[in-house]
């Protein structure tokens, strides 16, 4: 046989009759029925086309769905986000500037400014500014000896006035309390001779006198005078700055706010009073300096006795519009110049210091209490009687024998001076104000 020919026909013995037919013919058409055809091949007629157009339909719907949904959001965000304006140099679109953090000021004529670079302000406004120097003794006693000991104290001050005869400046009153001689140092770095006119202990002010013609022309051309603003337009959170000579190293400056208004301090002596607090570091040596605002305006004198020196992150000013009548009636006294020693004014009395716990156990004011009083001195030609208690001489307040010492060394024979007692009349006491001429001590 051949290769792909079956063979059909009978078989008898030996002998064999039929035909050959080819495997194929047999395969397509007669033949062997149990020999299976070969299965016919599906044909696939534009199957994968539909399909391909049904995945286009669907895209095209969810993109015109999404363009829908996102034009929607985009109208929504406009209505409550206007549109940016565009850079006329560029025509791109700026971004909005983010929230600048520096404070908004509010001035005396109602502007508000926006700044944190304060050298153009600091600039004009330090010509108005000076250092202080203090002389002092200082006595202290050791098993009955009594022993002292020259020493030097910094502060700062603020030229208020000028006039044809005298430079006037005001500071604290613990800055020049006690002082044998006051340093004045200016701007340009020269120094004056300064001379009390008078001072307030319990606003913890004082004004001080320098004579114009001990100041070289250089000086006077260099130095300026403050403005003095208006404390009750301050507001919290306010920028200001503080300008002294912190630690006695020169004029310096610090910055911050204001922290709160009308803070009210009580003194270890049960005084008390309202002042500007700031987060400006006020340390010793800044008491008597500048508070100054945005529109370089005094609108307080630091003081770092108030509060005490120990806390950090607080200081304390004198509200300028508070100080002002005081430093205006201060500014009228005829300034004083200390009388050589041991020719002070003399009044005539015996004294004994109440103390603040002998005040406490018999309900009598603190001051110099009057034990006896000379016939025909000044204090009995002027009306004082035994029990009376000085708290005043001159303005000045008195709570020692060391302060009556202190402010009589301005005052000689002649003088006439203006004291304050506590009186009681009634039941209670009460001030009553005195003239008095002193006289010659014997």
């Amino acid at each position: 046989m051949y290769e792909n020919e079956i063979y059909s026909g009978d078989r008898t013995g030996d002998h064999t009759t039929g035909t050959y037919q080819s495997y194929q013919d047999r395969a397509s058409g007669g033949g062997y029925g149990n020999i299976p055809k070969e299965p016919e091949k599906k044909k696939h007629t534009g199957g994968f086309g539909k399909k391909l157009l049904l995945c286009a339909c669907l895209g095209l719907c969810f993109g015109l769905f999404g363009g829908l949904g996102l034009y929607a959001v985009q109208q929504v965000t406009d209505m409550y986000n206007p549109p940016r304006e565009e850079s006329s140099a560029q025509g791109a679109v700026q971004p909005t500037p983010a929230p600048v953090a520096d404070v908004k000021l509010t001035t005396t004529d109602g502007t508000r400014v926006v700044s944190s670079d304060v050298s153009d302000m600091v600039e004009e406004v330090m010509p108005a500014m000076v250092s202080i120097v203090k002389d002092y003794t200082e006595t202290s006693s050791f098993w009955g000896r009594t022993y002292s000991e020259d020493k030097q104290g910094s502060g700062s001050g603020i030229i208020v006035a000028q006039g044809d005869t005298e430079l006037i400046l005001v500071t604290n009153h613990h800055v020049v309390d006690g002082a044998d001689k006051l340093t004045v140092i200016f701007i340009d770095g020269s120094t004056a001779q300064a001379q009390i006119k008078g001072s307030d202990a319990d606003m913890d002010l004082a004004v001080i006198a320098i004579p114009m013609d001990s100041l070289e022309e250089k000086t006077k051309n260099a130095i300026a005078v403050a403005r003095l603003g208006d404390s009750e337009t301050l507001r919290l959170g306010e920028q200001v700055v503080a300008i002294g000579n912190a630690l006695g190293y020169g004029q310096s400056v610090s910055g911050g706010w204001v922290s709160a208004l009308n803070r009210e301090v009580t003194y270890t002596d049960g005084t008390s009073g309202e002042f500007i607090q700031t987060d400006a570091a006020i340390n010793p040596g800044n008491s008597g300096g500048a508070l100054v605002n945005m529109n370089g305006e005094v609108v307080g004198i630091n003081s770092s006795k108030i509060g005490g020196v120990n806390i950090d992150g607080i200081g304390f000013a004198i509200p300028i519009s508070e100080a002002r009548p005081i430093i205006e009636n201060l500014m009228t006294k005829e300034t004083r110049f200390k009388v050589a020693e041991g020719e002070t004014g003399y009044m005539g009395i015996s004294l004994q210091t109440v103390t603040q716990e002998f005040a406490y156990m018999y309900g009598v004011p603190e001051g110099i209490l009057i034990t006896d009083i000379e016939e025909g001195s000044a204090a009995d030609k002027g009306g004082m009687l035994s029990g009376d208690i000085i708290t005043r001489f001159e303005g000045e307040k008195i709570v020692s024998y060391e302060d009556l010492q202190e402010v009589l060394q301005y005052y000689g024979p002649g003088a006439n001076v203006t004291v304050v007692v506590k009186r009681l009349l009634q039941g209670s006491y009460q001030d009553v104000e005195l003239e008095l001429t002193l006289g010659e001590r014997p």
